[in-house]
């Protein structure tokens, strides 16, 4: 059965439904299509554990070159 073979024959039991029945027949509007998001990659536990390892060490780079260093002889 195909697309307008389904519509002609909801139309005809729509007809008879209100011609027979007396019925009333309420029509809805499709509804949309939910909008696709872009896909993201989670972060994975390696992913987290490497990102603070990154920032630990410029923290410690930055505290280093704050701190002035003395020269022992």
């Amino acid at each position: 059965m195909t697309k307008d073979q389904l519509r002609a024959e909801l139309e005809r039991q729509a007809q008879r439904f209100t011609n027979v029945y007396g019925g009333e027949i309420t029509t809805y509007a499709a509804e949309r299509e939910p909008e696709r998001k872009p896909w993201r990659k989670k972060p994975t536990v390696l992913d987290q554990v490497f990102k603070q390892e990154l920032q630990k060490l410029e923290q410690e780079k930055q505290s280093s070159c704050e701190s002035p260093v003395t020269e022992q002889a």
